[in-house]
């Protein structure tokens, strides 16, 4: 055959079929069930957790060309001690080991232990404690219960000191049969301290050690040598409340551990049974030590315990859940060597780990942990609610750690965060050290005691002037009610960093309600703070914040912009070299609709969005008694909840806002200024200047940031008068229809 008829003979033919690749092998599974017990490890026969971790050893240790599954059957998973993963139980090369829910299984991990044998004693029901068990948390049918608690004691009654406080007598503690099973919470700005009552000498209370000469001044290792939050300083105000005395447990829902008898006592609440009382023991649940490649898929994790601030080392609380701990140590203003709060998930540098779709409950401490040089991992679509300490903590204190303990490209993602801080209340929902490459994306985060979102360490100390962190993405979050008024926590944000992080953006958040009721002018929606530098703040919606919607107030955070922003109020221009605002959309009335765009698609999944309601005063004319200063009454109708305007403390000293013509007025918000001036006054609607016919609502105590005063009437003029003598101060007054 000649090769032109060969050629055409091989174009008539069809093209050849490529041949099929070959399919995946399907994933190595073995089977877990809460009371598995053979070393089969298969559906019918399914084995321990422990089982099924060396088996996946013995089959990867022989070489493994195929994803391994893990399938945990439904139920309870009673842990005593943490199941542990290391390098031996890594996926192999492309390949993933997996420890996930079987179909339409809730597998739970649980570190507590049921507290049983209940019986009655008066109106309490009293229970023994096992042995190596002191409940600090007690979930009574699956409710956190509190531990009983008294009313606050002031400095002049509880005056604190380097060694201790004196007022035993006064407060009542000298009084109670065991004051050595209380302890002591004291809230101190950001700060949050918790020490047990060591003895009581006449009216002298002496505190276990360390935990008393951790949070008092005087150690070199508190903090920055600027700092003036410790329990001895002047910013001590009280204690917030003593805990866990007999005495003290009055209220349905409260419980009472005795560390002598070895007893809880509970007040049950109305028609509550015990049959479901648990409290947390183990500590962490599951740990993971230079495993690469690992999922953990549909979990869940209850229970787990923290152990720490039961002992001498009580709670030395430094900022977002971090504790001093230790009886000496080198001194470091720039708090390297702080401790994170244990978790029920701890992965230590992990390479490739993912925590996704997981459920983090009722817990005594954190629920995850990235740590020790962790990188390319991820902590996705989980839910944490009912946490005492923080959600989700990523990275380490050292700000030049070593390139194998750098925390590099981990992702914080999808996840639904409520309710946490619940006994620690300085945590917060998310925290991050010296991190690059961090991705915080789409959260979700409600209900917080202390900030949102923290990402950076070190204050403005020599040592933390160059840190390995850059290129961070905090971007599409959810947060809502942040800095809760309740908790007593000041200065933080919906949003805080700290540090030079070249490359940072923090954009297309919804930050809405951050300290909004406060009575302090220090809480933030984006916190910029100490030697925060080179970060973008870009599209944001940002509303209902008790100070600035924007905070960079130290000359040493540099090169920060924001634009693009949208928000109900202005504030200062940002501090620090070559820091600048440009076309932000500031002293909104309205959101337009590209902001409730934003806000729609931010945490992760749709939420409401909080529209702002009309002001009626922001185009009407405003007047007050004499006026102290150069404070004009103009100054409350600004649009600003920084600008103040103030009277004198002339008897029924008053300011007021001519509408301009008649309205029907529903509420009307009252921003009270720094000083917290405006106490005792009374709020009056008028149609006439005289207020003859007038609406009164009183006001007693001091005015919020805001108080939001229901008034329905119909009126022209709106005042603020003084019921007595003393200032009206105010920074804003919205009068919404």
């Amino acid at each position: 055959m000649n090769t032109a008829i060969a050629l055409a003979l091989t174009l008539a033919l069809p093209p050849a079929t490529p041949a099929a690749a070959p399919a995946a092998p399907a994933p190595k599974v073995f089977h877990v069930a809460p009371d598995g017990r053979s070393a089969a490890c298969n559906q019918v026969n399914p084995c321990s957790l422990e089982t099924a971790r060396d088996k996946v050893r013995e089959a990867l240790a022989g070489g493994m060309d195929r994803d391994v599954e893990v399938r945990l059957a439904g139920g309870v998973y009673r842990m005593a001690a943490p199941l542990v993963l290391d390098r031996r139980d890594s996926g192999p090369d492309g390949h993933t080991v997996t420890w996930t829910a079987a179909p339409g299984a809730r597998p739970v991990l649980s570190g507590g232990v049921p507290i049983t044998g209940w019986r009655q004693e008066g109106r309490l029901q009293v229970a023994p404690v096992p042995e190596g068990l002191s409940p600090r948390q007690l979930f009574v049918g699956g409710v956190r219960a509190v531990r009983a608690r008294g009313g606050s004691c002031p400095a002049a009654t509880c005056d604190a000191t380097k060694t201790g406080m004196t007022g035993a007598v006064k407060s009542g503690v000298a009084g109670w049969a065991d004051p050595a099973n209380a302890e002591a919470v004291i809230k101190v700005r950001w700060r949050n301290y918790r020490c047990r009552i060591d003895r009581v000498d006449g009216d002298v209370i002496t505190f276990v050690q360390p935990c008393w000469t951790n949070s008092a001044s005087g150690t070199g290792r508190t903090g920055p040598a600027w700092d003036s939050t410790t329990v001895d300083s002047s910013r001590y105000s009280k204690v917030s409340f003593f805990e866990n005395a007999a005495e003290l447990l009055d209220e349905p829902g409260e419980f009472v551990f005795d560390r002598t008898a070895r007893t809880v006592s509970y007040l049950p609440r109305p028609g509550e049974r015990l049959d479901d009382v648990i409290a947390p023991a183990t500590e962490t649940l599951l740990r993971m030590e230079g495993a690469s490649r690992v999922r953990i898929a549909g979990l869940g994790f209850e229970h787990a315990a923290y152990r720490q601030p039961d002992t001498a080392e009580g709670y030395a609380g430094t900022q977002g859940g971090l504790t001093l701990t230790g009886a000496t140590g080198p001194e470091d203003h720039a708090g390297r060597f702080y401790t994170k709060p244990a978790a029920a998930v701890v992965v230590r540098g992990g390479r490739d780990v993912t925590v996704d779709g997981a459920a983090f409950a009722r817990l005594g401490g954190a629920g995850v942990i990235l740590e020790g040089g962790t990188k390319d991992s991820a902590v996705t679509g989980s839910a944490f609610t009912d946490l005492s300490s923080g959600a989700v903590y990523v990275g380490d204190t050292d700000p030049n750690p070593p390139a194998e303990l750098r925390g590099e490209r981990n992702t914080v993602a999808r996840n639904t965060i409520t309710w946490t801080g619940r006994e620690f209340t300085d945590a917060v929902g998310v925290w991050a050290g010296y991190e690059s490459g961090l991705r915080v994306d789409h959260n979700t985060l409600e209900k917080l005691p202390y900030s949102g979102v923290s990402v950076g360490w070190g204050w403005n100390q020599p040592v933390a002037q160059n840190p390995d962190m850059r290129d961070n993405r905090i971007t599409g979050n959810r947060i809502v009610d942040a800095m809760m008024v309740a908790e007593d926590q000041h200065d933080g944000g919906a949003i805080y960093t700290q540090g030079p992080q070249p490359g940072t953006v923090i954009s297309g958040n919804y930050l809405n309600r951050s300290a909004y009721g406060n009575t302090e002018r220090d809480g933030n929606g984006v916190y910029l703070d100490e030697q925060s530098s080179h970060i973008t703040v870009e599209g944001n919606v940002i509303t209902r914040v008790g100070y600035k919607w924007i905070s960079n107030w130290a000359g040493y955070g540099i090169d920060n912009l924001a634009t693009g922003n949208w928000t109900d109020t202005t504030a200062p221009e940002l501090s620090g070299r070559g820091s600048r605002q440009a076309d932000n959309h500031t002293a909104l009335e309205r959101l337009p609709d590209a902001a409730l765009a934003v806000a729609a698609a931010a945490g992760a999944s749709p939420g409401p969005v909080e529209q702002l309601e009309p002001d009626l005063a922001r185009t009407g004319s405003a007047t007050q008694s004499a006026t102290e200063g150069a404070a004009a009454a103009a100054g409350a109708l600004d649009g600003s909840t920084v600008t103040d305007t103030r009277t004198t403390s002339a008897p029924g000293s008053w300011w007021q806002v001519d509408l301009g013509g008649p309205h029907r007025i529903g509420t009307v918000e009252i921003w009270n200024d720094a000083s917290m001036t405006t106490a005792d006054a009374e709020l009056l609607v008028s149609a006439t200047p005289d207020f003859a016919q007038a609406t009164r609502v009183p006001l007693p105590g001091r005015a919020l940031r805001p108080s939001v005063v229901a008034v329905d009437a119909e009126g022209r003029y709106v005042r603020i008068q003084r019921t007595g003598t003393g200032r009206i101060g105010l920074s804003a007054v919205m009068v919404h229809p």
